[in-house]
């Protein structure tokens, strides 16, 4: 027996599916063409940014390429027009040149040892600073740090002359200290370091304080092991900056004995007449491989370094 529920159940229309956009069901559907027309624009705009970053990839390779290839080439074909990138005949006469003519290992010796203290001092002071910023609490602290961001705002120029004088009247003119002490702490490695131990847990503080340790302990043993990045950082980045400094050097040391490399370069590829410039070439190469050796064993924990201490 059919009861009216029944034929009425029976009798009503199925329900007809929404139409899309386009005139079909399951309206969020697109057509094939747009897919592929999209597909097609994507993959255009990723061409052109491949170009530009091959682009401005050889723009900065081509500069190095050219000091490389040019220190085996002679001083007459640096001069030819047009210049040529291969070098003709290449040779090593200006290298023998290099080690013959210049008191080579003098310099090298004092480029390293400046390079080695300032960076060693940079990394202790300024992670120590940089610790007691983030973790401490003490009276004028947020004044303290004020002052260090104030300095990164000042050039490096205007203190040259008042720091000139300061070392000058410590008597530290023409000796390595007078090269190192002005540098063993900058206040970009300041932030650096309080920037990457803020994000450290102050559990781990707390635990060993709970301990019985004392801050420099604490400093030592539970800090400084956490702050590989950041260390791996400052170290190549003030490595860097010593060991291509000229202008310090160049006003502070006043005799062969306390130059560096990048003065002794400067001072003897000039001739009398011209600048030697296969000399000049390579010297730069000869500069140039430590700071890529040192990048290159570090540079995995650089690149941490920049990623985890709020560095854009």
């Amino acid at each position: 027996m059919t009861t009216t529920a029944d034929k009425t159940s029976t009798l009503a229309p199925a329900p007809k599916a929404p139409k899309g956009r386009f005139g079909r069901s399951g309206g969020s559907a697109a057509p094939a063409g747009t897919n592929a027309t999209m597909a097609g624009s994507k993959q255009s705009s990723r061409w052109w940014l491949y170009g530009l970053l091959v682009a401005a990839l050889v723009g900065v390779v081509a500069p190095f390429v050219w000091m490389v290839l040019g220190s085996f080439k002679s001083e007459g074909e640096l001069r030819k027009t047009p210049p040529t990138w291969w070098p003709e005949t290449a040779s090593l006469d200006n290298y023998t040149q290099l080690f013959s003519r210049l008191d080579f290992g003098t310099y090298f010796t004092n480029s390293i040892v400046v390079a080695v203290f300032v960076t060693a001092g940079n990394l202790l002071f300024c992670s120590m600073l940089g610790y007691a910023l983030a973790m401490l609490d003490f009276k004028g602290k947020k004044a303290l740090f004020t002052i260090v961001m104030a300095t990164l705002m000042i050039p490096g120029v205007v203190t040259f002359v008042p720091l000139f004088v300061l070392v000058a009247n410590a008597g530290l003119i023409d000796s390595l200290p007078g090269l190192i002490l002005p540098f063993l702490v900058s206040p970009f490695g300041v932030f650096l370091m309080r920037q990457f131990i803020s994000g450290l847990p102050r559990d781990l503080l707390d635990a060993g304080r709970v301990d019985g340790a004392g801050e420099l302990r604490i400093f030592a043993r539970i800090i400084l092991p956490l702050c590989g990045p950041a260390l791996a950082t400052l170290g190549i980045l003030t490595f860097l900056g010593s060991w291509n400094n000229f202008l310090w050097p160049l006003v502070v040391a006043q005799s062969e004995d306390s130059y560096t490399l990048p003065v002794a370069l400067a001072l003897y590829s000039k001739g009398q007449n011209s600048t030697n410039y296969g000399l000049l070439l390579a010297g730069a190469t000869v500069v140039v491989l430590p700071v890529l050796a040192v990048f290159l064993a570090f540079q995995r924990k650089f690149i941490e370094g920049i990623a985890t201490t709020g560095i854009k």
